[in-house]
């Protein structure tokens, strides 16, 4: 027989319990990466673009990626294309669509924050061991990406 669930059990909802582990996280790496100007997200696009280069992604498919809707999508490119990081470029066979792509700008100001996240991601990984957060990354991707879910 399974317990009945109460509004109290809600201390141990997923959800919660991984929205907060994430908001600690990206508070970490965004103080981290304050000198650079940049927010954690942002280092994220601006990786993504550079990582896609040769590819540009379109708004859809850089959003599929990060398993963002395009409405914060499109809030955290803002301020990249305002300060010149980024650029929207139309497709020339399919108007309606645009890819995105990394600037000269973009890309010095993602080789500025690199060592910044560097010292991040190894100070994190000191204190909850290099294979326990590698396990931990495979699991959350897996979940990411598992087409099973909604």
């Amino acid at each position: 027989m399974s317990k009945k669930l109460e509004f109290a059990d809600i201390v141990d909802c997923n959800s919660l319990a991984t929205r907060k582990v994430a908001r600690r996280i990206t508070q970490i790496y965004d103080a981290s990466l304050a000198p650079s100007g940049i927010r954690s997200t942002q280092m994220v696009i601006l990786a993504a673009l550079s990582l896609r280069a040769k590819n540009p992604p379109t708004l859809s498919e850089l959003a599929d990626s990060l398993v963002l809707d395009r409405s914060a999508l499109g809030h955290n490119l803002r301020p990249l294309e305002r300060d010149g990081f980024i650029e929207l470029q139309e497709n020339q066979e399919d108007r309606r669509q645009r890819h995105l792509i990394l600037t000269r700008e973009g890309k010095a100001k993602l080789n500025e924050a690199f060592p910044l996240w560097v010292k991040a991601q190894e100070s994190f990984s000191k204190l909850y061991g290099e294979k326990g957060m590698a396990e931990l990354r495979k699991t959350l991707e897996a979940i990411a990406h598992d087409q099973r879910l909604p």
